[in-house]
C-alpha cells in the first residue's frame, strides 16, 4: 500500500506519510491489531536502556519517533489503551489528543498514572492509539437566539438513562430514589 498522503489505497484505507526519526529506527510503525480495528498502536520509543516510570498520579511525555503527514481534512485522534486503562489506571491525559493536519514535529503521548503503583515503560511498548478520522471545520456565527428544543438549557445529569420511563404509582425512580452507592479513591 503506497501512496501519495490523503490518496485512498484499497478497501477504504488512506495512504499517509510517516517520517521515522532517529530515535524511532528499529521500532514497527503502528498497525491495527485486528481486521476491523478502528485504532493502531503507537509505540514508545524511549532509549533502548531506559525506563521511563510513571509515579501514581504524575504524568510523562511519552515520544513515538514518528512525524506524520495527514491529508487536509483528517486529524489524528491519541486515544487510551482500554487494557493499560483498567489493568494499570494509565490513560492519556488528554484523551482524545488532536494531531491537526497541518502538525510535522514528532507524535508524543501525554501519559498519566491513575493507579496505585508506579508504572514502568520500555522501548516498543503499546502506550497508546491513533485513530485517523474526518474533520469538518464549522463556521460560527453570531445570532440573537437559538432554536428551543424540549432539552432546552438542561445540562449535566438533566436526561434520565434511557429517557422518561412510564411507572406505576409508588414506584421508585431516578428523582425519588436515594443513592446508596459508596466511591473510594
Amino acid at each position: 500500500m503506497t501512496g501519495k498522503t490523503g490518496e485512498r489505497v484499497g478497501s477504504g484505507r488512506l495512504s499517509v506519510r510517516v517520517v521515522v526519526l532517529p530515535h524511532g529506527k528499529r521500532l514497527p510503525l503502528p498497525a491495527y491489531q485486528s481486521d476491523e480495528a478502528a485504532g493502531m498502536d503507537l509505540l514508545a520509543s524511549v532509549a533502548a536502556k531506559e525506563t521511563v516510570v510513571i509515579a501514581p498520579g504524575a504524568r510523562a511525555l511519552i515520544p513515538t519517533g514518528l512525524s506524520i503527514e495527514l491529508p487536509p481534512g483528517f486529524e489524528g485522534q491519541v486515544r487510551p489503551r482500554s487494557g493499560l486503562a483498567l489493568k494499570h489506571g494509565v490513560t492519556v491525559l488528554n484523551s482524545p489528543g488532536t494531531i491537526d493536519s497541518d502538525y510535522r514535529g514528532e507524535v508524543k503521548i501525554i501519559l498519566i498514572n491513575l493507579g496505585d503503583a508506579p508504572f514502568p515503560i520500555r522501548r516498543g511498548e503499546r502506550i497508546a492509539q491513533l485513530v485517523v478520522a474526518p474533520v469538518i471545520q464549522a463556521e460560527l456565527f453570531k445570532a440573537e437566539t437559538l432554536r428551543g428544543t424540549r432539552r432546552g438549557t438542561g445540562g449535566f445529569g438533566s436526561t434520565r438513562v434511557g429517557g422518561p420511563q412510564p411507572t406505576r404509582k409508588g414506584a421508585k425512580t431516578p428523582r425519588n430514589m436515594k443513592s446508596k452507592a459508596k466511591f473510594k479513591m
